[in-house]
């Protein structure tokens, strides 16, 4: 694959948004797919094994699993390879970010937006509360209202925008 040119899709959404369905999607056409949640998931074990970070805590492991991944994605790039970066992207900055870095060596970057009403987003997120796994951490109300008031969304960024329906 030397040569190639990669290409890397930054997924960008709230969550219960369809970002990693979609991205799940990527990876059985061929991607690697980059996902904080899925390692921070894996180094801490399943939530009813009584592990309970404090936020601080969780938030250094967030951290540190996002630098290895820069450096994985950066490998990657370099090989050639196309890559998903399973992230929520929720800032400009961490946005611009991400697609410097895939151009500074050598990629191209695609921004997928995925949007959902509110009703949905609940929906979604009622379902996936009440399953295990490192595609479930949970989001309860109060977190998702924090996050969409957080929440930047992209206008004029090269984004491609994708409005999720109420499945």
């Amino acid at each position: 694959m030397a040569g190639r040119s990669s290409t890397v899709v930054l997924m960008c959404g709230l969550p219960g948004a369809g970002k990693t369905t979609y991205a799940q999607d990527l990876v059985r056409r061929g991607f690697v797919r980059l996902s904080i949640d899925e390692v921070v998931w894996q180094r801490l074990g399943q939530r009813d094994a009584g592990l309970v970070l404090e936020a601080d805590a969780y938030d250094r492991l967030k951290e540190e699993v996002r630098s290895l991944q820069r450096d994985e994605l950066v490998a990657l790039v370099r090989t050639g390879r196309d890559v998903v970066v399973d992230y929520s992207f929720w800032s400009r900055a961490a946005r611009d970010d991400y697609k410097a870095l895939v151009e500074s060596h050598g990629g191209r970057w695609e921004l997928i937006h995925l949007k959902a009403d509110r009703a949905t987003l609940e929906r979604r997120l009622a379902v996936r509360n009440g399953e295990e796994g490192a595609n479930s951490v949970t989001v309860d109300q109060k977190l998702l209202d924090r996050y969409a008031a957080d929440f930047e969304e992209p206008d004029g960024e090269g984004e491609q925008v994708f409005v999720q329906s109420a499945t």
